[in-house]
C-alpha cells in the first residue's frame, strides 16, 4: 500500500526537509510506494531573510526569489493551494480549491506571520523589516530621513520561552541602520535608540538573548554612539503623538518606530487547537528531541511554528530538516523515529553593512560572541547570494 507524506509549507524549512525526503526515499517513490506531496499557496520561493536589507536598498525583489518548482527535486509533487484545515482523526488536508488530501505522514512548515494588531497603535505607526511590502516603506522613510529619532523595539510571544522571529534580527538591522546612516551622511542628527522587554531577561537559549552576549552588547553599542535600554515592553503606541509606551511606564518619542512586531502562527494552524497556550499564537507542542507534535502521530513541525526555545530562523531548519526526514523514514521502516535535535542552531549576524560574526548553539550551550569582521561579511554575502539556494535544495 503506498504512504503519502504530506509537508504544507514551501519556505526554507519545507523545501530542504522536502529534498532530503526525496533523496532518502527515492527508490520506494519511483516505484510508486511512496508519495511525496508540499502544498503551497506560492509558486514563488523568498529568501526571507534578505527582507532586512531590501529596508536599506541592498537587495531588489528579483534577487530574493525562485519558482518553487525550481528548487524541488523532481520526485516532489508541488501542489500550489492553500491549505485551509487539518482533520487530525481523519488525517486529512482540506484546501482552497476544494481538495481533500488523506496522509499517513503530515509536516508543518507554515511558518509564522506578523502580528502587529496585536500592540496598540503598531500597525498605524510602526514599520519592521519581516515581508516584502513593510521592508520597502521601512526603505523609503530610512532613505529620506534627515533628522529625528529612530526608536527600536522588541516584542515577544507570549508563550513562555518562545522567541521572536530570528532572534538576531533586531541587533543586525540596528549596527546595519548605523552604517547606512553614515554613509547617507546624516548619522550624527540622527538619533538610534534600541530596546529590549524585560521577558528578554528571562529566556535562555534563544539567540542573542544568553548573558555572554547580553553583556557584550553594551560596549558595542556605545562605540557606534547607539543608545539602548533594556526592560521596555511596547504596550501601545500613540500614532498621532508618535509616541511608545511601555508596561514599565515609560514612553519614547519617535520619528522612526522600526519594530520587531508580535508573531503567530498561519490561521490555519491555530485552527487545530493543538496549542497549549490560549493566547491566540497557536504554536504547536512539539517534541523538542524528535520534533513530532505531541499526541499526533506522524505528524511534526519544523521551523517557526514549533514551541521550542530556539531561534525561529533558518539556522534551525537547516538542522531540524535532517532530524525530520531520518523520522519519517525510520517510521516507514522500523516503526519508531531514531534521530533527536540537540537545538542547534548557527547563522552568519550581519554586524553592521560589511561585517559578519558566525555564531552556533544549542540546548545546552550557549552562544558565545566572536569579533565581527570582513571574513565573516563575505560569507554572509556568500550565503545571501549563492549558497541559501543550494541548502534548500538539500545540497549543503
Amino acid at each position: 500500500m503506498r504512504q503519502r507524506i504530506i509537508i504544507v509549507g514551501g519556505g526554507t524549512g519545507g523545501t530542504i526537509l522536502a529534498n532530503l525526503l526525496a533523496t532518502k526515499l527515492h527508490r520506494e517513490i519511483i516505484n510508486n510506494k511512496v508519495e511525496l506531496l508540499m502544498i503551497s499557496d506560492s509558486p514563488l520561493h523568498y529568501y526571507k531573510p534578505a527582507f532586512m536589507y531590501v529596508a536599506f536598498n541592498s537587495f531588489f525583489k528579483q534577487e530574493l526569489t525562485r519558482s518553487q518548482r525550481s528548487l524541488l527535486r523532481p520526485e516532489i509533487q508541488f501542489i500550489i493551494d492553500k491549505a485551509e484545515s487539518f482533520d487530525l482523526k481523519q488525517r486529512s488536508v482540506a484546501t482552497q480549491s476544494g481538495k481533500l488530501y488523506s496522509y499517513d505522514f503530515l509536516v508543518f512548515a507554515t511558518g509564522c506571520v506578523p502580528w502587529p494588531e496585536r500592540i496598540e497603535g503598531l500597525t498605524q505607526a510602526g514599520d519592521h523589516f519581516y515581508q516584502y511590502q513593510a521592508a520597502r516603506q521601512l526603505a523609503h522613510k530610512l532613505a529620506t530621513i534627515e533628522k529625528g529619532r529612530i526608536f527600536i523595539t522588541v516584542s515577544f510571544p507570549e508563550t513562555p520561552n518562545v522567541p521572536h522571529q530570528c532572534g538576531i534580527a533586531p541587533i543586525e538591522t540596528t549596527l546595519m541602520l548605523d552604517d547606512y546612516l553614515r554613509r547617507r551622511g546624516v548619522r550624527k542628527a540622527v538619533e538610534i535608540v534600541y530596546t529590549y522587554p524585560t521577558i528578554s531577561q528571562l529566556l535562555r537559549n534563544c539567540l542573542f538573548l544568553q548573558r555572554p552576549t547580553g553583556e557584550a552588547l553594551p560596549a558595542i553599542f556605545a562605540a557606534r554612539d547607539i543608545l539602548h535600554q533594556r526592560g521596555f515592553t511596547l504596550s501601545r503606541v500613540d500614532a498621532q503623538r508618535n509616541i511608545a509606551y511601555s508596561a514599565e511606564g515609560e514612553e519614547q518619542p519617535f520619528d522612526i518606530l522600526m519594530a520587531t512586531p508580535p508573531i503567530r502562527a498561519v490561521e490555519a494552524v491555530r485552527n487545530t487547537g493543538l496549542s497549549e497556550s490560549q493566547n491566540g499564537e497557536g504554536w504547536l507542542p512539539t517534541d523538542h528531541q524528535t520534533l513530532q507534535v505531541y499526541g499526533q502521530q506522524g505528524v511534526y513541525v519544523i521551523g517557526d511554528t514549533v514551541d521550542l526555545p530556539v531561534s525561529k530562523a533558518g539556522g534551525s531548519c537547516h538542522n531540524q530538516a535532517p532530524v525530520i526526514a531520518d523520522n519519517i523514514v525510520a517510521e516507514m521502516r522500523l516503526g519508531q523515529p531514531v534521530s533527536h535535535y540537540d537545538g542547534k542552531v548557527q547563522a552568519v549576524a550581519q554586524m553592521g553593512l560589511n561585517a559578519g560574526m558566525p555564531l552556533v548553539y544549542d540546548y545546552r550551550h550557549d552562544v558565545l560572541p566572536t569579533p565581527a569582521t570582513k571574513a565573516g561579511g563575505m560569507l554572509r554575502n556568500g550565503f545571501n547570494r549563492g549558497l541559501y539556494w543550494a541548502t534548500v535544495r538539500g545540497l549543503i
